[in-house]
């Protein structure tokens, strides 16, 4: 049976539901979407809408109300499922954005292995879109969006610790990306 989640719209309105109180995650999620639909020529036609609704949802975990692990890629995923929402749209909210580095520090490996994660695409589009907009939807190129939150976090924290492991997994991402939108480094 076909989700509203299928569509951009749909994962818009959802993601309207429960983000705008939080403000900035609020404006990151908008200018992640509005990214998404800006280098959606990375990803072939049919993976377009995918992409954009997993960009709107990228961050739902974070809402309150979602809460359960404290992590928000699979505390985001896990709602995505109750909701019926598509596997893949599940799978690329769960691990964007290198979620894997940080599931290892926080000692989740485990619940997020539940979800399998699709090396497509698709995952490099979503990690460009969402590694290339500040947090309070700022447009910045990779290497400041990374260092903006070495800084934003602690060093020796879960998330200080897991970007900076991740690094080169993400700018991977992002460099593929470029190179499918014909873009010069």
């Amino acid at each position: 049976m076909p989700s509203a989640l299928d569509t951009p719209q749909g994962a818009a309105d959802l993601a309207e539901s429960l983000l705008p109180p939080l403000g900035n995650r609020w404006l990151h999620t908008q200018a992640v979407a509005a990214r998404a639909q800006e280098i959606a020529g990375a990803v072939s036609e049919a993976d377009r809408d995918l992409l954009v609704a997993a960009a709107w949802l990228h961050d739902i975990g974070y809402a309150p109300e979602l809460r359960d692990t404290g992590f928000h890629p699979i505390d985001g995923a896990r709602h995505l499922e109750t909701l019926g929402a598509p596997a893949r749209l599940v799978r690329l909210v769960a691990h964007h954005s290198g979620a894997v580095y940080e599931a290892e520090q926080r000692g989740l490996s485990a619940e997020l292995a539940v979800y399998e994660r699709e090396d497509s695409p698709v995952l490099d589009a979503l990690i460009m879109a969402d590694m290339t907009t500040g947090p309070a939807g700022q447009s910045f190129d990779f290497d400041t969006r990374i260092d903006e939150i070495l800084v934003r976090y602690e060093p020796g924290s879960e998330v200080h610790n897991a970007i900076s492991k991740a690094r080169p997994y993400l700018g991977a991402a992002v460099e593929r990306t470029r190179n499918r939108l014909g873009v010069s480094t």
